[in-house]
């Protein structure tokens, strides 16, 4: 009852902190507010590790809301994207190496902890690929994860800035509300794909999951309308707590001692990213803060539901950071694995 009452207490804590950023006007509020509040709660000494059962209900719960905007008019626009996925990939390249060559040249990491450190994205795969080739797991967990709060916290501000997004406008707000079975049939439909993509070893199954049967549902329409305002900024509050959680393991000392190289990192690899973005977005005739968020160095999950909270297209910001994903995961374990025989690392 206890631990019941202690994740009642994180989760209100999480939320307050995304109220009083809503309060001020800051774009995104909800999750950034969230994972702000779950940040310096965790750093107290109080907080609990969150429940896969709460992580897969903001998955679940996000996924079904980012189908949400997929309309047969959405996938007919999807004919103008190839040249800036192809552009993607080229960025994916340039951003890596960019980041990498601050890290060894001016921070003095091993080159393949460097590439693990520096690739833009997909945080799980390049974990488990790091703890199976013996490399710096924290220091490369920090970069990683820091270059990720730090987009979530101030990301939304800049395309704000840019005159891009719908700062800090509610998921749906002003739209028709789904039917209670047509939400039935998103959520459970989800989960249940999720559950088989799982199985499969899928990088995020719920949230893909109900992502795409939001999408098909959508799509061929069978459902219409959107998840109810207030389920998905619930689900924002619980996105922004996972996004938290991530930092509360690291100790403090090596935060510090890697916080200058985590920081360098970012910057340049945002610097290209930026630059990428912008010519992606010109060739694909969206907005340049279309082509900021899906160009972004950040994980699958947090920079699609970023686009949807800002009011920008999930589709063609899903589609990029996916596309990413699956690339780093093909193609990061043979650089890598090259790299150290190179230079191998030392044994624990």
């Amino acid at each position: 009852m206890r631990i019941v009452f202690a994740h009642i207490v994180q989760i209100l804590i999480a939320a307050l902190g995304g109220l009083a950023l809503d309060a001020a006007g800051v774009p995104a509020a909800w999750l950034s507010g969230s994972a702000l509040a779950t940040l310096l709660w965790g750093w107290s000494g109080r907080a609990k590790p969150m429940p896969r059962p709460l992580i897969d209900a903001a998955m679940l719960i996000s996924g079904a809301s980012m189908g949400a905007a997929v309309t047969p008019a959405a996938i007919a626009a999807m004919a103008r994207y190839p040249s800036s996925l192809v552009l993607l990939v080229i960025a994916v390249f340039a951003i890596s190496g960019a980041s990498a060559f601050w890290l060894t040249r001016v921070s003095g990491w091993r080159r393949d902890d460097a590439v693990l450190a520096s690739v833009p994205g997909a945080l799980s795969t390049v974990l488990a690929i790091a703890v199976d080739r013996n490399a710096a797991v924290a220091p490369i967990a920090i970069v990683q994860n820091l270059r990720l709060f730090v987009l979530i916290a101030l990301l939304p501000s800049a395309v704000v800035f840019s005159g891009g997004g719908t700062g800090s406008a509610l998921i749906g707000q002003g739209l028709p509300v789904q039917s209670a079975g047509g939400m039935a049939f998103i959520l459970i439909g989800g989960l249940l794909v999720g559950l088989v993509f799982k199985r499969l070893n899928v990088a995020a199954p719920i949230l893909l999951g109900a992502t795409l049967v939001s999408i098909v549902s959508h799509g061929a329409e069978w459902v219409t309308g959107v998840i109810p305002p207030v389920i998905t900024t619930g689900g924002l509050v619980l996105i922004g707590m996972f996004i938290a959680e991530r930092f509360r393991d690291v100790r403090r000392s090596t935060l510090r001692t890697t916080l200058v190289a985590a920081l360098g990192s970012f910057a340049i690899g945002m610097v290209v990213a930026t630059a990428f973005a912008g010519l992606a977005a010109w060739l694909a005739g969206v907005s340049f803060a279309n082509g900021l968020i899906a160009f972004a160095p950040g994980g699958l999950e947090a920079m699609t539901v970023l686009a949807l909270v800002l009011g920008l297209d999930p589709l063609y910001v899903g589609i990029h950071h996916l596309v990413r994903f699956l690339g780093i995961g093909l193609v990061v374990p043979f650089v890598v694995a090259w790299l150290q025989r190179v230079d191998p690392p030392a044994a624990e």
